[in-house]
């Protein structure tokens, strides 16, 4: 939920001007380090600022940061004891203590990669943010692309894709095959076909793989062939039933009676039916 810059200003300088989160005057920071970081969210501006918590409420300081396409960033920035002197750093070791300054995005609203954090002693808050800034405008295009890819092609994996997502795998059919080796100009592999003999196996057509990952969660389909095939002789596309199972139950059209889900076939449309089993 988003805060007012009144309630966020607010809210910090009574945090600043209470009791430290933790016993002991040894962990208070000096008052100039307040008064330094108060005009330093000034300058970043106190409407962008989300959230502030930790030793008064500034040990870290969150910010609502716009790209130039409107989408939402959350920028997380913690101060160090010893800020600014103390040099920034983008990647914290498991086996190091927190003495830097970290510079992340909230998980949610990310990015694929993080930018190379410059700074000095004489940096400030203000110049975080704009290196951020700037970095959103590289990943623009970038963004745009995905958004495309998303919207036209049909996306299998992943469902509900993040900014930080660099991978799409998608659903190819025949046509599109064809089309894409004209475009490459030669020969691809053609699709395995469902015809072949019985000790040979196909690909599912919903996960693109021919056994299932070997999980206790899967119970008897652990490591399993494919299970069901389209009975559409024209389509004839072979499934793990645990996959078409979560296919049918993620379409708002699919119907339940029983222990059976009723469905349509994600290639040729046709009716399909599948038992609900238990993981």
């Amino acid at each position: 939920m988003a805060l007012h810059a009144t309630s966020s200003r607010d809210s910090v300088r009574a945090a600043a001007e209470g009791e430290p989160e933790w016993a002991g005057d040894a962990s208070r920071r000096p008052a100039a380090f307040y008064s330094a970081v108060f005009a330093q969210i000034e300058e970043v501006g106190w409407e962008r600022l989300v959230s502030g918590k930790g030793d008064g409420g500034v040990s870290c300081l969150v910010f609502r940061i716009l790209d130039d396409q409107g989408r939402n960033h959350l920028l997380e920035i913690t101060l160090p004891m010893n800020y600014p002197s103390s040099p920034p750093c983008l990647y914290i070791p498991p086996d190091l203590r927190c003495f830097f300054l970290m510079f992340h995005v909230m998980s949610g609203m990310d990015v694929p990669y993080l930018p190379e954090l410059q700074w000095s002693k004489g940096s400030r808050l203000k110049d975080v943010v704009c290196q951020f800034q700037e970095h959103l405008k590289i990943l623009q295009d970038y963004w745009s692309i995905m958004d495309d890819i998303d919207k036209v092609l049909w996306v299998v994996d992943p469902t509900k894709p993040t900014f930080a997502m660099s991978h799409r795998r998608i659903a190819l059919d025949k046509k599109f095959h064809e089309n894409l080796s004209t475009v490459l100009d030669f020969a691809l592999p053609p699709p395995p076909s469902v015809n072949i003999e019985d000790d040979e196996q196909v690909d599912c057509g919903i996960c693109y793989a021919k056994h299932l990952p070997i999980d206790d969660e899967l119970g008897t389909h652990s490591g399993g062939t494919t299970d069901y095939t389209c009975e559409n002789p024209s389509c004839s596309r072979a499934f793990h039933s645990v996959c078409l199972r979560d296919w049918l139950r993620a379409i708002t059209t699919t119907r339940q009676s029983f222990d059976v889900l009723f469905g349509n076939c994600p290639y040729c449309s046709d009716p399909v039916a599948v038992k609900i089993t238990d993981r």
